[in-house]
């Protein structure tokens, strides 16, 4: 079965977005479709309605891109968290926020101080609403009802001597998965949930996405593999293999999910996000990147068909040598999502591409990069966060940037990372100039020069676009290594054709602000301009070759 015929079969109409809101909006009796396109092209006439039309926009609509939302996986459940009762006082005051409720436990029976009025408020509003929780399928190995199934029924890897082991198996039986995704959505929590907000124009269940599971490589420690197949396949049989049943499975436990909800409008709206269910943002970085995916060739990843969304992580880890100042830094891995994200909407193209962030603060840890970063005589302030967050953005234009923090970390402290986040995402969509760009701006790739990630890379992508770091007057000479500091990260935007395009010129300076930084756009020329550690953005007339700052950002 092809991939395509598998799209068809395995992702539902009603995981779409327009399709859905349309569908609902009729049933309703509240207006035709020829209204409805009406509707799509006006402009919203508060902050909560264009947070609700923005999520419920498809990606490629009459008016261009859906504009950003900000979001985060700190749910509140903590003293001092980003609480919704914090999300909501945020969107009062004009911020342009997804709400985000922590997922109930499928044991839990009630929390009604918890959810009970700002799910009454989101209802009040009518905005779309993300339910945030661990790893669904950690059932299948932590519950004993299902760990301790004989080897026939059992979700669980077994060995080549007949052990149990605790990471699921994609060669498993496929019932267990939906009967557990059945359990998530059918506890008493839930159920009230769906009564206080009955007609929600979406709801993301996001799941954390990091149980354990048999990797590919170590196909042959499966005996359901070696039953199958035998020993001796190669690599791309083996990452096939697994791609395709991880996705009947993953689909299998959103059925169970959509399966026990109560609420027509809760199943016809719902979609599953998936942290990291994305491409792999270390392609070519390192010659083994092929074992950490599951690439084969003419896909380079199989999320958009496991998956309704992805919010893969633009993270500087702090188990890494990567920082936001060198050639290692999710601004240049990430350059690599573009033409994945382009292959992703050809397998689904109602995917929810979202992106996750953070910059490997752990203040418990000796690792912190924070405190790497003192121990090299630098901050790491805010602005320089937000900075990099918005190259980000500006790079992927994704529909929500989802912030993350520890379970127990307060607002207090990380408050004022999150709040440059907020503001990013609030200036597209009040600023006309960005929200123009990003709606139907165009990338610019830089031609003068390749990605510096260039090992085993496969050929089919091999001539791909993956270099948009404009040059500067201030870059290091060449060849790059992965250390090399870049002073500046640059990006371009363009909308119109020759002789009257016009540019958005994004840069910010990591390690601070470099005034008269000359940055050359491909096919125009070099323009100079003052780039800050928070970011700044500039427009360029081809005609008159004017430089102008965007005011109000």
């Amino acid at each position: 079965m092809s991939d395509m015929n598998l799209l068809l079969q395995i992702d539902s109409p009603k995981s779409t977005f327009l399709l859905a809101f349309a569908t609902s909006a009729l049933l309703a009796g509240a207006c035709s479709p020829y209204l409805l396109v009406a509707k799509e092209l006006d402009e919203p006439s508060s902050v909560p309605e264009a947070i609700s039309v923005e999520a419920s926009r498809p990606n490629d609509g009459m008016v261009g891109r859906p504009l950003p939302l900000a979001s985060h996986w700190n749910t509140g459940l903590g003293m001092d968290g980003f609480d919704p009762q914090y999300q909501m006082q945020m969107i009062e005051r004009g911020h342009y926020l997804l709400p985000w409720f922590h997922f109930p436990a499928a044991d839990q029976q009630s929390w009604n101080h918890y959810y009970e009025a700002p799910i009454k408020k989101a209802a009040e509003l009518r905005l779309p609403i993300a339910l945030v929780g661990t790893q669904w399928e950690h059932l299948l190995t932590d519950d004993k009802a299902y760990f301790d199934l004989p080897p026939a029924k059992n979700p669980n890897v077994i060995g080549s001597h007949g052990k149990v082991r605790r990471e699921v198996d994609p060669l498993a039986p496929i019932d267990p998965w939906r009967e557990v995704g059945k359990v998530w959505t059918s506890s008493p929590m839930m159920e009230k949930l769906q009564a206080w907000y009955p007609n929600p124009p979406l709801v993301l269940l996001v799941s954390n996405n990091e149980h354990a599971k048999l990797s590919w490589p170590k196909a042959e420690e499966s005996k359901r593999y070696l039953d199958l197949y035998g020993k001796g396949r190669d690599d791309n049989f083996k990452r096939k293999i697994f791609a395709h049943e991880w996705i009947t499975r993953y689909r299998a436990l959103q059925q169970g999910m959509r399966e026990g909800l109560i609420n027509s409008n809760w199943k016809r709206n719902v979609i599953f996000v998936g942290y990291n269910a994305f491409g792999p943002p270390h392609l070519a970085r390192m010659r083994h990147w092929k074992a950490h995916s599951l690439y084969v060739p003419l896909r380079i990843d199989p999320s958009p068909l496991s998956w309704d969304g992805g919010s893969p992580p633009y993270y500087v880890h702090n188990w890494n040598a990567s920082t936001d100042y060198t050639v290692w830094s999710p601004q240049i891995e990430a350059m690599n999502w573009v033409f994945m994200l382009r292959e992703a909407y050809t397998l689904n193209p109602h995917f929810w591409f979202e992106i996750s962030t953070w910059d490997g603060h752990q203040p418990s840890q000796p690792n912190d990069k924070r405190r790497t970063y003192a121990t090299r005589g630098q901050t790491f302030s805010p602005a320089r966060y937000g900075g990099m967050v918005q190259f980000g953005m500006w790079l992927l234009r994704p529909r929500v940037v989802r912030e993350f923090r520890g379970w127990l970390e307060t607002r207090t402290e990380q408050e004022p990372y999150f709040l440059p986040i907020v503001q990013a995402v609030d200036r597209v969509h009040t600023n006309a100039t960005l929200r123009a760009f990003w709606r139907n701006g165009a990338l610019v790739a830089n031609p003068a020069h390749r990605h510096p990630y260039q090992m085993n890379m496969p050929k089919e992508y091999a001539d791909v676009d993956r270099w948009f770091l404009l040059d500067t007057n201030l870059d290091p000479w060449r060849p790059w290594g992965l250390n090399t500091q870049l002073p500046v990260f640059s990006l371009a935007l363009v909308t119109g054709e020759k002789p009257n395009r016009e540019w958005l010129i994004y840069a910010y300076a990591p390690l601070g602000p470099k005034p008269n930084v000359k940055v050359t756009i491909p096919d125009f020329a070099p323009v100079t301009v003052d780039v800050p550690q928070s970011g700044g953005f500039y427009r360029v007339e081809e005609k008159t070759r004017k430089v102008i700052p965007v005011s109000g950002v």
